[in-house]
């Protein structure tokens, strides 16, 4: 018995290769990119162990969850960690980054989420990277919610780690993960000592192995459905057109928060500024006396393929985040989330508009 997805032949090293080139364009980049063959957290992890250690001093952003856990991964691996956290329903600023360089010049570590998409806020990485550049320290960025949805430029804007995901706007698997490493942050993991090695962790086996042996030979056996799942995934941008997808998911986060708002119900954007706002994903708070979650289970009830999710953890009563990304970012979907979230308000006793919110996203789709 045969399968498409089965006994495929060997994925080679050239054709490996090649499927990093093509990420590293989607990234406008000249770095090394390295595709790691695990969920997007195996890269993250992976480039905060090999470059922080004892001595390390770390100025870790925390607008939502992800920050936190970066935050743990730091101080775990001996690191002097100052948080800066602002409110999730905002954005922190390049001002607020030069403040902490002023109060602590001793740091050499910058950790940052470009777009939280549990909260649905995105960070201006542009311009804190010039004060990170002035500043000299090491910059790592997350930008697993925001490539696809919105501009990521590590060379461009000084980001010396930069950890992407295809799952979210991109559209395609979850089970392998790129990310790109300047020369200066190759130079800090061969420097630290604590720096994973022989582990799966470990991105200076990928240096020493895989890309100073000239992309020859791989390290392991590689995930070979994964691999041509992003393949494909890239493809599919490439055709389209990256600004082209981007400008989607712009239109779906705009005519989301306009939607939303003239449905009625109480229902309102989470992030308060829509320059705050991430385009990958929107968060909406629920009104006095609703609950996020059981608006959500009856929405799904209803249509178990709408892009809804309440709030993780704290947020669970309070917030609703529509993850219209990668195939959902579109006209339809948007429109059918909030018709959704509508007939949820409405059976709940809450009064809601539904001609009004349709004729305010046709009116925001750029």
């Amino acid at each position: 018995m045969t399968h498409p997805f089965l006994d495929l032949a060997p994925l080679s090293a050239a054709h490996f290769a090649s499927i990093e080139d093509r990420v590293a364009r989607l990234l406008s980049t000249e770095q090394d990119v390295v595709i790691m063959q695990g969920e997007a957290l195996l890269p993250l992890e992976g480039a905060i162990r090999g470059t922080a250690g004892a001595g390390t001093t770390a100025l870790n952003v925390v607008t939502g969850p992800y920050g936190q856990t970066f935050g743990n991964w730091l101080r775990d691996c001996g690191a002097t960690v100052i948080d800066l956290a602002v409110p999730f329903h905002t954005a922190v600023t390049a001002a607020q980054i030069r403040e902490a360089f002023a109060e602590h010049p001793e740091i050499d570590f910058v950790s940052l989420v470009h777009a939280e998409a549990a909260t649905g806020n995105t960070n201006p990485v542009a311009e804190i990277g010039e004060v990170v550049r002035e500043h000299g320290a090491l910059f790592y960025l997350d930008a697993v919610a925001s490539i696809g949805a919105e501009p990521v430029l590590p060379d461009a804007w000084g980001v010396d780690l930069c950890v992407i995901g295809a799952q979210k706007a991109m559209g395609g698997p979850a089970g392998v993960s790129a990310v790109s490493v300047s020369e200066r942050a190759w130079a800090r993991m061969a420097a630290n000592p604590a720096a994973p090695r022989r582990s799966y962790l470990s991105l200076l086996d990928w240096k020493e192995r895989w890309v100073d042996g000239g992309r020859k030979a791989l390290l392991h056996a590689p995930a070979q459905l994964e691999m041509l799942a992003l393949e494909a995934c890239v493809e599919r941008i490439e055709g389209e057109g990256l600004d082209a997808v981007m400008a989607r998911h712009a239109s779906a986060a705009a005519a989301t928060r306009a939607g939303a708002v003239a449905l009625g119900g109480g229902l309102q954007p989470y992030v308060h500024d829509a320059s705050d706002a991430a385009p990958v994903a929107t968060t909406l708070r629920v009104p006095e006396g609703a609950d996020a979650s059981e608006l959500v289970a009856k929405a799904l009830a209803a249509d178990p393929v709408l892009p809804l999710a309440a709030g993780g953890g704290a947020l669970a009563q309070s917030m609703i985040r529509m993850n219209h990304y990668g195939p959902d970012a579109t006209r339809g979907a948007v429109h059918s989330s909030l018709a959704g979230l509508g007939a949820a308000l409405a059976e709940s006793g809450f009064p809601v508009d539904l001609e009004a919110a349709r004729r305010a996203v046709a009116q925001a789709w750029g």
